[in-house]
């Protein structure tokens, strides 16, 4: 039964107001600021509604932080990747943030029964808020007289029953006659059309994310025993897998891993190409099949590592060994790997594709070193480290405008090699002009770059202001400094 005080309902035109801002925000223009802004009074939500009374701090403020850094991405930087991405992502992180410093202390955010958890409360705040909403309908239509609600419920099933029928003959009589059919299309663009339709579908679209916080933000709240809620989703049992199957395994790996490594150290320390490859040949001859190899070490090291229980010491020794010896290995094969796209970079030049993988290899190698360190010292926890250190490393390369990374690899191997590929530049966001127009500075005579620039800027001129939510720093400067480039 849901009972409502004065300050609930205060609450609920809070929430409405939260659920205006993010019609505001994410359903008029192009994403720019306005994501800053949402998040902004979201969490002022968040802090006049909790107070200061949050658990699991440490972890829940490294949350805050990155959804921070995410969010003002879509101010400062222009990168398409992660700007679809971070639409997903966000929220998700948004909505693990505000379940787990509304848990108490000691939580286990880091196993699979929060995600059960996550779910459970996602659940209750949708039931929550349609549970709401029928109160309120029955409040509202209290004094309705029985053959009134008779005739609203039986139009109502009229609807849900013709409505289907209505698309399936428009359907066919639209196949029948052309004339027809270019008339039926021309509908949705005159609803559109009109501002009172579009300013009720606005108002619809308010209401229900409105209704969606206030649920949510109702079943998190402190009294509503998050604690009880945790204690009955348990985890299944462990499976528990045979140490000496495990051992073979990881001999019969490691004896080809261990050849492989040795074969590779021949060229770790050799500059030149191995006779009869070219670059793109070297580079590309097991880069992929290589990250592939690691990544299924990675998932087998895990595996073991949390199913594997061994009683006997000598065999235990010699799982740890084994597993040692595994990220050894791998960590070989990341070196291989790296180098080779080095190799390949040098020759033909950086793209983004190319610098997230290196970012990527990196984070392997940082998550392998942990893991070694963990198959000695079992207390660790393995996916508690791997949670932050995977936060820590996407909300890193939203942070450092990897375009810009690759915009300036580029400027400085042209400097060398008097080599860049200027279209790729320019199929970049603002930063590739951006560095267009750095190039442009250096060699004004560069084959089609001025040409390039030209047609950049008339697209832009032709462009109409945007509103305010679309506000982006890169953009401003790198409209501002092309209007005021020389061409």
């Amino acid at each position: 039964m849901i009972k409502l005080k004065r300050n609930d309902l205060l609450f609920l035109l809070v929430c409405l107001g939260l659920g205006l801002l993010a019609e505001q925000s994410f359903f008029h223009e192009r994403i720019g600021v306005s994501y800053l802004v949402f998040i902004t009074g979201f969490y002022a939500v968040v802090l006049g509604r909790y107070r200061l009374a949050f658990h699991n701090r440490r972890i829940g403020l490294l949350l805050m932080v990155s959804i921070w850094v995410l969010a003002g991405t879509y101010a400062f930087y222009d990168n398409l990747l992660f700007r679809g991405l971070n639409m997903l992502l966000i929220p998700l992180m948004v909505f693990f943030h505000i379940v787990l410093i509304t848990s108490p202390d000691g939580t286990k955010w880091s196993k699979p029964a929060f995600v059960a958890l996550l779910m459970d409360k996602f659940s209750r705040g949708i039931n929550y808020s349609v549970r709401f909403s029928k109160i309120s309908f029955r409040k509202v239509f209290k004094n309705m007289t029985d053959n009134t609600a008779q005739v609203i419920k039986r139009i109502f099933i009229g609807m849900v029953i013709g409505l289907p029928l209505l698309f399936v003959i428009t359907g066919l009589l639209m196949s029948a006659d052309s004339i027809f059919q270019d008339i039926v299309l021309k509908v949705p663009e005159f609803i559109l059309g009109l501002n009172f339709i579009e300013g009720v579908f606005r108002s619809i679209l308010v209401l229900l994310i409105g209704l969606l916080f206030f649920g949510i933000f109702q079943v998190l709240h402190t009294h509503s025993k998050p604690k009880e809620d945790f204690s009955r989703l348990k985890e299944k049992p462990a499976l528990n897998w045979d140490g000496i199957t495990a051992v073979t395994i990881l001999i019969l790996l490691n004896s080809v891993y261990v050849l492989f490594a040795i074969v590779q150290f021949k060229y770790f320390f050799n500059e030149e190409l191995l006779s009869g490859y070219t670059y793109a040949e070297y580079a590309r001859r097991g880069f992929f099949e290589l990250i592939f190899v690691t990544l299924i070490n990675w998932s087998i090291l895990i595996s073991f590592l949390k199913l594997v229980r061994e009683g006997r010491k000598k065999l235990k020794v010699v799982l740890k060994v084994m597993y040692s010896l595994l990220v050894l290995v791998s960590g070989v094969m990341l070196t291989s790997a790296y180098q080779r796209l080095t190799l390949y970079e040098t020759a033909y030049g950086f793209t983004l594709d190319r610098v997230l993988a290196h970012a990527f290899m990196i984070f392997l190698m940082v998550v392998f070193a942990y893991t070694f360190i963990r198959i000695w010292l079992e207390k660790l926890s393995i996916f508690h480290f791997y949670i932050i250190i995977g936060l820590i490393f996407y909300a890193g390369i939203n942070a450092v405008g990897l375009e810009k990374i690759v915009v300036n690899n580029n400027l400085e191997r042209y400097e060398e090699t008097g080599k860049i590929d200027i279209y790729y530049l320019n199929h970049l966001s603002y930063t590739g002009l951006d560095g267009l127009m750095d190039l442009y500075e250096i060699d004004p005579d560069y084959p089609e770059l001025k040409q390039i620039l030209i047609d950049r800027k008339q697209s832009l001129d032709g462009m109409k202001n945007e509103s305010w939510q679309s506000f982006n720093v890169m953009k401003q400067k790198v409209t501002n400094r092309l209007n005021e480039l020389d061409l």
